[in-house]
């Protein structure tokens, strides 16, 4: 029987073990060890940011990065529904109120031509979300927000090494977020980071990490004792995940690369298909280079979206649907929205499907995938 292909499967591709062996060998398996400082090191000097914190999860980092914008209750945060929850959670716990945008059509990312009417004076945060890798359009969001003195915090849970006009994605807002769940093109199982491109943030940023104390102060020296100074939590990994992590973080462009060929044979094997049969593929803007984290086909329906999907499973490989929009969730209705609020968010669901992508993915796998979804019964019943 001929093995069914996952939507995702982690891969070793480096020296992850010999990493987690050399950290298990240390008796430093807590946070702040030296497989974390050797991965903030990296991703410093790789970005460029003022500081890169590590932290157990991107939605720890995006409640960080609410933080350290001393969201009160009635404040706004705009944001896109068409994103993971944690986007909007982390701000929602601190009282914020969630004012949702719609998306565009071809990146799926915030349309930043209804930034201005979602505006009011109660605006405290643009929150921007490069879906798929694929960067938002960062020139006309960030006049904006320059104009009216509102922060710009980046989700990039999807974007990590992906550019906007050469510039790195998470480093084009005061703060960016970063994943490194299992289904990410980095991953140690679990595990975010925090990227800091505002140096007046980098203080408090340790302070809240470190559970509102100047605990990182005092191992530098610059106090004799540590204490409480500020709100916090413990939003700092085990060093065990950081020396997984960092096994992959070294292999940035041998993942880029191999990434971008399994996008790159998607897009080839599969463009005569959807242009005879009115099937939607990635956009790339001229001056956006992807992360390359996802490869997506939308269909013309619902419903033919799900039958894609039950045909590709009778074939033998795991496709799967995305995000539900959140400004038709139970609590997306809490906050007043209703379906019909924002249709291309809505389309854009209902539409799109997931192929298998990840690094380990087989020329022979791919192949398969292709096969499967070019030989889709359009027409049927």
């Amino acid at each position: 029987m001929t093995p069914r292909i996952p939507f995702n499967h982690p891969t070793l591709i480096g020296n992850e073990a010999a990493y987690v062996a050399q950290a298990l060998a240390s008796g430093h398996i807590s946070g702040d060890g030296a497989f974390t400082k050797r991965c903030h090191a990296l991703l410093e000097r790789t970005l460029g940011a003022s500081r890169v914190l590590l932290t157990s999860s991107c939605t720890h980092a995006l409640e960080m990065a609410a933080l350290l914008l001393d969201l009160q209750p009635g404040d706004e945060v705009i944001v896109p529904s068409f994103t993971f929850v944690s986007t909007v959670n982390a701000f929602v716990l601190r009282g914020a109120r969630p004012v949702f945008v719609d998306i565009r059509s071809d990146t799926l990312n915030l349309d930043e031509r209804q930034l201005e009417r979602a505006l009011s004076s109660r605006t405290r945060a643009i929150v921007v979300v490069h879906y798929a890798g694929i960067a938002c359009e960062m020139d006309t969001i960030s006049a904006l927000a320059a104009r009216h003195g509102i922060p710009i915090v980046e989700d990039n849970a999807h974007g990590l090494f992906g550019r906007y006009r050469g510039r790195w994605l998470g480093t084009l807002g005061s703060l960016a977020t970063l994943s490194f769940h299992e289904t990410k093109n980095y991953t140690c199982g679990e595990g975010g980071a925090l990227v800091v491109n505002d140096p007046h943030l980098v203080a408090r940023a340790e302070v809240l990490r470190e559970k509102g104390t100047n605990r990182s102060r005092f191992f530098r020296g610059e106090v004799d004792k540590y204490t409480w100074v500020d709100l916090g939590s413990s939003y700092l990994p085990s060093d065990l995940s950081a020396a997984m992590l960092l096994g992959q973080l070294e292999e940035q462009d041998h993942v880029q690369a191999r990434r971008k060929e399994l996008f790159d044979r998607y897009m080839e094997g599969l463009w005569d298909w959807a242009h005879t049969s009115g099937v939607g593929l990635p956009q790339i803007p001229p001056e956006c280079t992807p992360a390359y984290h996802l490869f997506y086909v939308r269909l013309p329906d619902e419903a033919m979206r799900s039958r894609f999907i039950r045909w590709l499973d009778s074939q033998g490989v795991h496709s799967v649907f995305h995000y539900v929009p959140l400004h038709t969730s139970p609590m997306g209705r809490r906050y007043g929205y209703a379906a019909g609020d924002l249709p291309m968010t809505e389309a854009v669901s209902d539409q799109l499907a997931r192929l298998p992508f990840f690094f380990g993915l087989s020329r022979a796998q791919q192949d398969r995938v292709i096969r499967a979804a070019v030989s889709f019964p359009m027409n049927a019943a």
